[in-house]
């Protein structure tokens, strides 16, 4: 895995990658077209936030690396990676309640505010990548 030098990027097995963590000042990456949608990433040490068609769909702060990022309308999935622990946001639907899962654990039931925001911690460090999956009950 590792950063994605070239900020975001489609995979083979039509999942997306994106964030380089490693960044001393913020770069973006504006109107990459990936299965019919328009994304726009901003990445660099702090924070990495992604949007798709305008949408919000991912924030870390500090900034990360996300690799084989999937979003359906029931899940989301992706590994992460950084140099320290994370704070994830992700925007999912609103009022609704998911099964978080890190590295295959269930981490409990969170349900998301009325703007659809979810917030996770994850423990990361550059050897240690996250497996993240949040399923909608």
């Amino acid at each position: 895995m590792g950063v994605v030098h070239e900020l975001i990027r489609s995979e083979a097995d039509g999942k997306i990658s994106f964030g380089d963590y490693t960044l001393s000042s913020k770069t973006k990456k504006e109107n990459f077209a990936h299965g019919g949608d328009t994304y726009k990433v901003k990445t660099f040490r702090e924070i990495t936030k992604l949007e798709c068609n305008g949408m919000f769909v991912y924030e870390s702060v500090p900034g990360t690396a996300v690799n084989s990022l999937e979003v359906t309308e029931n899940e989301v999935s992706f590994q992460a990676e950084g140099p320290e622990d994370a704070e994830i946001t992700l925007g999912l639907s609103e009022s609704a309640e998911y099964e978080v899962f890190i590295n295959g654990e269930n981490a409990g039931t969170m349900k998301t505010n009325l703007g659809g925001k979810l917030t996770v911690s994850v423990e990361l460090g550059t050897e240690n990548p996250a497996a993240v999956r949040i399923v909608k009950k």
